[in-house]
């Protein structure tokens, strides 16, 4: 009898383990359903860069520099995804070891531990390298709207170069590989700090380096095709969805709501900056309803994967009316000729984004525990942690960028000479025109 049992207790327990094994082994398989959603959200991010923010800002600026912005978006996405296949994601996503907190190692350097079956998480590391990169482009990408019309093309391809490594890297690693804002705990979805801050704080210190361009506030310098802005902006639209849905790394409940929130805002922060406008000039224009819709999509990106609804509302709504303000106050007041309003836009909107994460994240999304007294005590430690995200970042934004803006004018120059800049940057530059009519 106790035989009979014996071999009944083993007989439940080899079926219990044969039942468990594919569950345990699926845990560090491919995830082919995620798999799918980053790599589509890989190619939406790269299209937002080429062609969407080419277009978008191409549009924006006069007929005889149209090229030179096409070709600056082109030329700093093949540049930095070698950057980034040769070192950068290294730095930015290994283990530093001693210096981790601040920097990532070159355990990876030219993806060399990196083959089709290397897993990050459940999904390929080639695919997670690969949606990182497209960040990588995109970033040093929305800087060139702050000098645009007036820079040599050689000093962009530099700049963009070193500024990279020198600057998006580190903070890559200190808020997404391990570093140290990451370990105390600052909440940047998809890139409040990583990508908006950076890429605004360093567009102001250029634009005010480099100078303004010939004539600002003296002679009017429209955008010389508002159908060319308009549909780079809804590319940027469509584009945002993986920039931000993706960045929960799965296809789930996190991409889905992320995707809601990044639309809600976008919407909102689109209807805010048309009615500043109204309310202000007696009509609503193209440019202000298309740049308040990325101010909305800018500002929500560091909060999409906290954030419900609600929350997005009033977060797109600040960012129409907040950013709006900012583009007057900088262009109107401080006389800086941020040409395409990078940091009105992109670096206010990061700033805004990342401090109201610590307000309307939701318990509910799983970042505080707590209820009422408990709850606010937590929004208020949060909140000072996203405050020390956004000042470090902004603070070792600004002083890098500007070393390495002397150290490019001291190699290739910075600017173009007055002659130069008369005819234009597409001939100057690159001896094509935009346009033969």
């Amino acid at each position: 009898m106790l035989k009979c049992l014996n071999r009944g207790l083993a007989f439940r327990a080899t079926l219990l383990g044969l039942i468990m094994l594919p569950t345990l082994g699926h845990a560090d398989s491919l995830n082919g359903a995620n798999t799918a959603w980053i790599l589509t959200s890989t190619a939406l991010v790269l299209f937002m860069t080429i062609p969407g923010l080419s277009l978008f800002y191409g549009g924006l600026v006069r007929a005889k520099n149209v090229l030179s912005i096409l070709m600056q978006c082109f030329a700093i996405t093949c540049i930095a995804s070698l950057i980034w296949f040769i070192c950068g994601y290294s730095l930015a996503f290994t283990d530093g070891g001693i210096a981790n907190s601040w920097i990532g190692g070159l355990d990876n350097f030219m993806f060399a531990n990196m083959t089709e079956d290397t897993l990050s998480g459940d999904i390929p590391e080639s695919v997670f390298s690969m949606f990182q990169m497209t960040f990588a482009i995109i970033t040093p990408a929305l800087i060139i709207g702050a000098f645009a019309e007036r820079i040599k093309f050689s000093a962009v391809l530099i700049f963009s170069s070193i500024w990279l490594l020198a600057v998006y890297v580190p903070v890559t690693h200190w808020v997404w590989g391990g570093g140290w804002l990451q370990e105390m705990g600052l909440l940047d979805f998809a890139g409040g700090t990583v990508v908006h801050i950076t890429a605004g704080t360093a567009a102001l210190v250029a634009a005010v380096m480099i100078g303004n361009r010939k004539g600002f506030q003296q002679q009017a310098m429209m955008p010389h095709n508002m159908t060319m802005t308009v549909t780079g902006a809804g590319m940027l639209w469509v584009g945002w969805f993986g920039f931000n849905a993706g960045s929960a790394l799965a296809a789930n409940g996190d991409a889905g709501m992320a995707m809601l929130v990044t639309h809600i805002s976008a919407a909102t922060g689109s209807l805010a900056w048309m009615m500043m406008e109204w309310v202000k000039h007696g009509k609503p224009s193209v440019l202000g309803i298309v740049t308040g819709m990325v101010a909305g999509l800018g500002t929500i990106t560091p909060a999409s994967g906290f954030v419900g609804p609600g929350g997005a509302l009033v977060i797109g709504f600040t960012a129409g009316v907040l950013c709006y303000f900012a583009t007057q106050f900088i262009k109107q007041k401080l006389k800086i000729d941020d040409s395409l309003d990078v940091f009105p836009v992109h670096g206010v909107g990061g700033i805004l984004g990342t401090l109201l994460v610590g307000i309307f994240a939701s318990s509910e999304l799983g970042v505080f525990s707590g209820q009422g007294f408990a709850e606010g005590m937590a929004m208020l430690s949060q909140l000072k942690v996203q405050a020390t995200g956004v000042v470090s970042v902004l603070v070792y934004t600004a002083v890098i960028t500007y070393i390495v803006l002397k150290l490019v004018d001291l190699m290739v120059g910075l600017r173009v000479d007055a002659e130069q800049e008369t005819y234009g940057l597409d001939l100057s530059q690159h001896d094509e025109r935009g346009y033969v009519l």
